[in-house]
């Protein structure tokens, strides 16, 4: 039988074809990719991070989401309510950094991360910074919120220790989510695929 046979076949007895989701995602900006999931974890989007106004590129983002975890917000997506619930809701979701810049010393990372969580928990802050050192092209952080464990960081593979508050770890995920974002874009990019992963 021919394709056109087979397709001709499909449609008569309508029955749909499965398109395949594909295992990895491009970040486009970066070219970095990303898996589709990481257990039960889906990736909601991708961004980039850049800095100054030569745009260098510094890390793509990617988060991943417990698509459950949304589905009370999922018809509001990009509204306050949705944005709010990816911060601050009691369900598995992660942070990806994926670096694309040479070098990146401690002191910017623990800089820049120090200015966007100016508001928090200034001790719990203070353990959390001394998990970033000197970082390079192709190193990844992965930073996870596990209701009933706390936020699990991990850089360069090597698990740091798990920081037990909701409050800290939505400070964390705001740096991306909240109302004052590090950028705008990857504010928007990270949901970029909320229509697809939580239909």
């Amino acid at each position: 039988m021919t394709a056109k046979c087979c397709v001709l076949l499909l449609a008569a007895t309508g029955v749909a074809a499965q398109v395949p989701t594909p295992a990895q995602i491009t970040e486009p900006a970066s070219g970095v990719r990303f898996d589709a999931r990481i257990g039960d974890l889906q990736l909601l989007g991708t961004g980039l991070r850049t800095k100054t106004m030569l745009k260098v590129k510094v890390y793509a983002v990617g988060l991943y989401v417990d698509p459950a975890g949304l589905a009370a917000v999922k018809a509001q997506s990009g509204t306050p309510a949705f944005y709010q619930q990816l911060a601050w809701g009691d369900f598995p979701r992660e942070i990806r950094m994926k670096f694309v810049r040479s070098s990146v010393s401690a002191d910017q990372i623990r800089g820049a991360f120090r200015e966007s969580l100016g508001s928090a928990d200034q001790a719990k802050a203070a353990a959390f910074l001394q998990y970033f050192g000197d970082t390079k092209s192709g190193e990844e952080y992965s930073l996870r919120w596990t209701p009933g464990v706390g936020l699990e960081t991990t850089v360069v593979g090597q698990a740091k220790p798990v920081i037990a508050d909701k409050t800290f770890a939505a400070a964390v995920f705001s740096i991306w989510l909240g109302e004052k974002p590090i950028q705008d874009d990857i504010k928007r990019g990270l949901i970029s695929r909320a229509a697809e992963v939580l239909r």
